[in-house]
């Protein structure tokens, strides 16, 4: 008797202990499963809905708390009927808000996800500077980049789709990318230099990516602009590299001029292009006011931008006058056809041959809208 009493306490004994180590590695085993899967979201499971209730609270009410205490008074579930507003110099799709919270203009500045939006930026850029790149070009936009101050937002449009290698430069953390690939700098700029976007900067560079900046300053280039009052602008342009027309040619004698003499027969009045009132698409710099003209000129299909200069001048007043070079800050157009080659080979001829040939006709196809336009105004004010 005495032997199978000692028995079944053992048993016992055993049984309470197996209990416990079990206990024990349910509680190791749930741990390292909590710790593995941190993001599960108890409502994917399907558990009873009081069961969720409190382990919501459990999990969560610290970080609940936290929020809360800076949670604005307002946001209550006791919120009104917002009034009836209708206020027709609203723009267009928000007549129903007051005039007080509508922001219809923004800017590239770079804002940080903590703080106080206030003390976001220690200094807002004056102008903005846009390149339209391939990597193959880094080089030389990091030496063009290193030309302007801190006064000068810098963003790069990729036509590539390569962005991440651009870290390699201090600045490019700072910059602003957009990637999209095989596009020119004018669809770029239709599609992401809307002038409500860019109404925070004086000043727009759109330049293209081979262009020696040896002899250019940001800074002394924006004092000769403001200067002279031009709304449209570029740099001289190196006598011997890459020179189309003589407006854009470089004088040595000269901070500024804004016009010059061209060949016998090209230009109909000494006030008009290309003697006059005329720049280059490859390295142009509007102000603010002369952008948003220009921005609604460009057409969503004709990419390259080719017969714009010439149109340049009906965006400013008197154009002659406001549409100039600045001869002493001067660039070098090294005319490396890196956007040609991004082009398609077809009925054997090469990438670039297609690329040219479809800048061409674009600048017949502008010519001919800009005429028509033309003549339908007239028509519909009776002058036709």
């Amino acid at each position: 008797m005495g032997t199978t009493y000692r028995s079944g306490v053992s048993k016992k004994s055993n049984g309470n202990a197996k209990l416990v180590i079990t206990t024990i590695m349910g509680m190791v085993f749930g741990y390292f499963i909590g710790v593995s899967f941190p993001s599960v979201s108890l409502t994917k499971i399907n558990l009873p809905t009081s069961i969720i209730s409190s382990l919501d609270v459990t999990f969560n009410d610290d970080h609940h708390r936290s929020v809360s205490d800076h949670m604005p008074e307002t946001r209550v579930s006791t919120d009104t009927a917002p009034p009836k507003i209708f206020v027709p110099t609203n723009p267009r799709g928000a007549e129903s808000l007051p005039p007080g919270i509508v922001v219809s203009k923004s800017d590239f500045y770079l804002r940080r996800l903590w703080g106080e939006p206030s003390e976001d930026l220690k200094k807002k850029p004056k102008y903005l500077v846009t390149f339209t790149v391939g990597l193959d070009q880094r080089h030389n936009i990091d030496a063009a980049v290193k030309k302007f101050s801190e006064d000068f937002q810098i963003m790069l449009f990729h036509y590539d789709g390569r962005t991440s290698e651009w870290d390699q430069f201090e600045w490019s953390q700072r910059a602003i990318h957009v990637s999209v690939r095989k596009q020119t700098k004018w669809w770029y700029a239709k599609r992401f230099l809307h002038p409500d976007i860019v109404t925070a900067y004086d000043y727009i560079f759109i330049w293209d990516e081979d262009l020696g900046v040896e002899h250019f300053n940001g800074d002394k280039y924006i004092h000769l602009v403001k200067k002279f009052g031009l709304e449209i602008s570029q740099p001289g342009l190196e006598p011997n590299n890459g020179l189309t027309w003589q407006m854009t040619k470089r004088r040595g004698d000269r901070e500024v001029h804004k016009n010059t003499e061209e060949k016998p027969g090209w230009c109909s009045d000494p006030r008009l292009p290309p003697c006059a009132a005329f720049v280059e698409i490859m390295a142009p710099v509007f102000s603010r006011e002369a952008w948003r003209c220009v921005w609604h000129m460009i057409q969503n299909d004709l990419v390259h931008g080719w017969g714009l200069d010439f149109a340049l001048r009906r965006c400013v007043e008197p154009a002659h006058e406001k549409i100039g070079v600045v001869d002493s800050q001067w660039i070098v157009h090294q005319v490396i056809p890196s956007l040609g080659n991004q082009g398609e080979p077809e009925n054997g001829k090469a990438p670039w041959q297609g690329v040219r040939e479809r800048c061409r006709s674009e600048w017949a196809q502008f010519q001919d809208r800009l005429a028509d336009a033309d003549k339908a105004y007239l028509a519909q004010v009776g002058k036709g």
